[in-house]
C-alpha cells in the first residue's frame, strides 16, 4: 500500500524543522560561497526570489505578532537577511559586469518597473534609498535606542511589581520566575535592536555605493572591452545596475520597515535555528497571504513563472499542511478527556516533582473538589489567596502559594493539611452543607442536622442544610459555610507553624523590602554582624510565642545595637522582645489599657532561676520531675479556672526566667503567653488575677 504523498511531505518536513540549526548553519555556508564563486543567472533568479519572499513572510509576521518576545530572535534575523541581500549584490555586480547580464529577475526589475528609462530607475531607486536610509532605519534605530535605556530604567520598578503581586498571592512562584525571565529578555531584545539597527543602515549606504560602481564599471568595461558606445553601454549596465539596486532595495524596505514596526510596538533559550523555525513557520495565514502573492507576480509577463510559481506552491502547501495540523489538533482536544491531554513529564521532570517537598498543602477528597471549579461556584482558591494576604499582613513575614492536590485515596468529604510533606491536621466538610456552631447546645435533633465537631477548635457544631439558615440562627448558633470552615482550619495551622513556614529565601526578601526603605540599618547588620539564617532564628523564636514581624525596622535596629556584644539567639530575641514592647502590650491587653496576668510566687521564681542551666539547644530550668510536674499541674488548673470565669490572662515573670519558663511550659500549654516586667509598657494597668506556687492546688 503506497504512502500518501502529502504524509511523506508532511514527514520530510517535520525532520527539516527538527534539524533547522543544522539547516541555518548550511545557510551561513552557503552565503559565504556565493560571495566568493560565481553563480549563474537562473540560480541567482532563484535566489532573488527567495530574498522578497524572505521579506514579505518578516514583514506580515511582524504584523501578526501580539508580543515583541514572539519574534526574539528579530535581531539575527534582521543580520541575516542584511548580509544575504549583499551576496546577492556582489554576485549580481559580477554578472554585470562580467557578462553583461544578471537574469530575468533584475533585467524584468530593470525593463519593465521602470519602463526601460535608467534615468526614471534612478530617480526610484535613489527614493527607495532615502525612505530607508532617513526615514525608516534612522527612525528605528533611535526608537529601539530610547526603548533599550527606557527598559533598562524601569526594569528595578517592574521587577517590584513582580515580587508583590507574588507576595500578595496574585501569582505563584512559576508565574514570577516566567514574568521576570520575559523582562530581561525583552530588555536584551530592545538592546541587540538598537545594534542590529546599524547593520540596516550601513546596508543602505553599501547599497548606493554598488549601484555608483556598478554605473561606472559598467561604463569603463562596455566601452573600453567591449567597444560600445558610450549610450549603448550607459544604457545596459545602467538598467541591469537599477533594476539590480531595486531588486535588492525593495526587501531590504520590507526589513527595515518590519523592524521598525515590531519596535514600535531577547534571548531565546533554545537554539536560533529551532526558535525561529517555530517563531516564522507557526502562521499558516502568513503563508497563504505570501503563497498568493507570489502567485500573482508568476502571472505577470515580463517576470520569470517558474521561481515565483515555485515558491507561490511551496508557501502554498506549508500553509495547506499546517492549517490541516490545526485542525486535527482542534478535533483532538475535542474528543479527549481533560487529563489525557496533559503533557506526559519526561522521566527526569517526573523525578523532580517526586522529590520536590511544598511548604504549605492542603489535599481534598474527590467530593471537595466542586470548591475549586469555578463553574460550580467555588471560591476556595480566592478565600485562599485572601487568607494568604490577610495572614501576610497581620504576622508581617511573606507566606508562600499554598498547593491544593486532589487525593482519591481519601475519604470523600475529606481534606488534609500538610506542613513540608506531613500532615499536621484535618478535616471533614459537607459540600451543599452549612455547618451551626452550637454555643447554647442545641441539639442537631432541633436544627434538623447532623451532629458533628468543629475541625479547628472541636466545638460541637450541627451540618444543616441552607434552608435551615435562618432558624439555626434566630437559635443563637453562628452559621459558616463550608469553605470558611476549611479557611479558619487553615489560618489557624498558619498562625500556630507560622516560624516553621519562614525560611531564609522568606527572611532575604523580607530583608530585601526593608532595605527598599530603610538601607542604612539592613547595610549596617548585613552581612558584618549576622548573616540571615541568625536573623532567621531571632524572627522564629518571636513568630513561634505569637509576636508579629509587622516593625521590621525596629527588630533588625535592636539587632544592631546589641549584635555587637552577643551572638546567643535567645539573649538577642529577649533584648528585640523589649524593644516591642508596644506591639506586645496591645496584643495582650484590653483595649491596650489593661493587662490581667498570672504572677509567680518569689519563692518559686528564685527556685526555677537558681536552677538554670546552659545547652546547646538554650537556657532550661532543671528541676526534680515531682516540682515540675507540680508547676505544670498547677498552671494549668489555674488558667482553667480564670477561663471560666471569663478570663484570658498571661504569665509575667522577671526578665531572667521568662523564656526558660516558657519552654518548660510550651509542649503542655502551648498557646500560653509569657511576659516579663520590661516587655510591657509604663502606662498600662496591669491586674494580678492569680498567683502561682510551688505547689498549687
Amino acid at each position: 500500500m503506497s504512502t500518501p504523498i502529502h504524509t511523506t511531505w508532511r514527514a520530510t518536513l517535520a525532520t527539516i524543522f527538527k534539524s533547522m540549526d543544522i539547516v541555518i548553519a548550511v545557510a551561513f555556508i552557503f552565503i559565504v560561497v556565493i560571495i566568493i564563486i560565481p553563480i549563474r543567472p537562473l540560480l541567482l533568479d532563484m535566489l532573488l526570489v527567495i530574498n522578497i519572499t524572505f521579506a514579505l513572510i518578516i514583514i506580515l509576521v511582524s504584523l501578526f505578532v501580539t508580543e515583541i518576545l514572539q519574534l526574539a530572535t528579530f535581531p539575527s534575523v534582521l543580520l541575516i537577511a542584511t548580509l544575504f541581500r549583499l551576496a546577492l549584490n556582489i554576485s549580481s555586480t559580477r554578472l554585470i559586469l562580467t557578462e553583461a547580464r544578471a537574469g530575468g529577475v533584475i533585467n524584468a526589475f530593470g525593463e519593465f518597473v521602470v519602463g526601460g528609462n535608467y534615468v526614471v530607475g534612478l530617480v526610484i531607486f535613489v527614493i527607495i534609498t532615502l525612505v530607508q536610509f532617513v526615514v525608516i532605519t534612522s527612525g528605528a534605530g533611535r526608537i529601539a535606542e530610547v526603548a533599550a535605556r527606557f527598559t533598562l530604567d524601569a526594569m528595578p520598578g517592574k521587577q517590584m511589581s513582580i515580587d508583590a503581586d507574588f507576595n500578595a498571592g496574585l501569582i505563584d512562584e512559576e508565574e514570577a520566575r516566567k514574568r521576570r525571565r520575559n523582562l530581561q529578555k525583552e530588555a536584551d531584545f530592545f538592546g541587540a535592536m538598537d545594534g542590529a539597527s546599524k547593520f540596516v543602515r550601513g546596508d543602505a549606504v553599501a547599497g548606493v555605493v554598488i549601484v555608483l560602481i556598478n554605473i561606472l564599471g559598467g561604463l569603463s568595461i562596455g566601452m573600453v572591452q567591449r567597444g560600445m558606445s558610450f549610450e549603448a553601454a550607459a544604457r545596459t549596465y545602467t538598467i541591469l545596475t537599477v533594476g539590480d539596486g531595486l531588486v535588492a532595495q525593495i526587501p531590504a524596505l520590507l526589513v527595515s520597515t518590519a523592524a521598525a514596526m515590531l519596535v514600535t510596538r531577547s534571548t531565546a533559550e533554545k537554539g536560533f535555528g529551532t526558535d525561529f523555525s517555530s517563531q516564522f513557520f507557526n502562521f499558516p495565514k502568513v503563508l497563504a497571504i505570501v503563497s498568493f502573492i507570489l502567485l500573482s507576480l508568476a502571472l505577470v509577463p515580463a517576470l520569470p513563472f517558474f521561481p515565483f510559481f515555485i515558491l507561490s506552491a511551496a508557501c502554498g502547501f506549508g500553509a495547506f499542511t499546517l492549517l490541516k495540523e490545526e485542525h486535527a489538533s482542534r478535533l483532538k482536544k475535542k474528543e479527549e478527556p481533560k487529563d489525557s491531554r496533559e503533557e506526559l513529564p519526561s522521566p527526569e521532570e517526573d523525578l523532580r516533582s517526586l522529590m520536590k517537598v511544598d511548604l504549605l498543602e492542603i489535599e481534598i477528597g474527590y467530593n471537595l473538589v466542586s470548591l475549586t471549579e469555578k463553574g460550580e461556584n467555588g471560591d476556595l482558591l480566592q478565600r485562599i489567596t485572601a487568607a494568604r494576604r490577610r495572614l501576610s499582613a497581620e504576622l508581617g513575614m511573606i507566606i508562600r502559594p499554598i498547593r491544593i492536590r486532589d487525593n482519591l485515596q481519601l475519604s470523600p468529604n475529606t481534606y488534609v493539611l500538610k506542613l513540608k510533606g506531613n500532615e499536621v491536621a484535618r478535616g471533614e466538610l459537607r459540600p451543599g452543607y452549612m455547618m451551626a456552631l452550637n454555643p447554647e447546645e442545641v441539639s442537631a435533633e432541633e436544627l434538623g442536622g447532623i451532629p458533628t465537631r468543629e475541625p479547628t477548635f472541636n466545638l460541637p457544631a450541627v451540618w444543616i442544610s441552607p434552608a435551615s439558615r435562618e432558624d439555626a440562627e434566630l437559635k443563637g448558633c453562628t452559621v459558616v459555610d463550608v469553605t470558611t470552615v476549611l479557611i479558619t482550619h487553615l489560618t489557624e495551622i498558619i498562625r500556630s507553624h507560622a516560624f516553621e513556614l519562614l525560611g531564609r529565601q522568606e527572611v532575604k526578601e523580607m530583608m530585601g523590602m526593608v532595605k527598599e526603605t530603610r538601607p542604612a540599618v539592613v547595610e549596617e547588620l548585613i552581612p558584618n554582624l549576622m548573616s540571615i539564617g541568625e536573623i532567621q532564628k531571632i524572627l522564629q523564636n518571636l513568630l513561634r510565642e505569637s509576636i508579629p514581624l509587622q516593625d521590621l525596622p525596629t527588630i533588625l535596629e535592636t539587632l544592631a545595637d546589641f549584635a555587637v556584644t552577643t551572638k546567643d539567639p535567645d539573649v538577642l530575641t529577649e533584648y528585640v522582645r523589649q524593644s516591642l514592647s508596644r506591639t506586645i502590650s496591645a496584643c495582650y491587653a484590653e483595649g491596650g489599657k489593661k493587662l490581667q496576668v498570672i504572677t509567680l510566687d518569689p519563692a518559686l521564681e528564685k527556685r526555677i532561676a537558681d536552677s538554670l542551666q546552659q545547652t546547646i539547644h538554650g537556657t532550661y530550668p532543671v528541676l526534680e520531675p515531682e516540682t515540675a510536674q507540680h508547676i505544670l499541674q498547677g498552671i494549668s488548673n489555674l488558667i482553667e479556672r480564670l477561663r471560666h470565669k471569663g478570663f484570658s490572662p498571661v504569665v509575667l515573670t522577671s526578665p531572667r526566667i521568662r523564656l526558660p519558663f516558657r519552654r518548660m511550659v510550651e509542649r503542655y500549654i502551648r498557646d500560653l503567653a509569657v511576659l516579663s516586667f520590661n516587655e510591657i509598657l509604663p502606662q498600662l494597668e496591669v491586674e494580678s488575677v492569680g498567683v502561682l506556687k510551688e505547689y498549687e492546688n
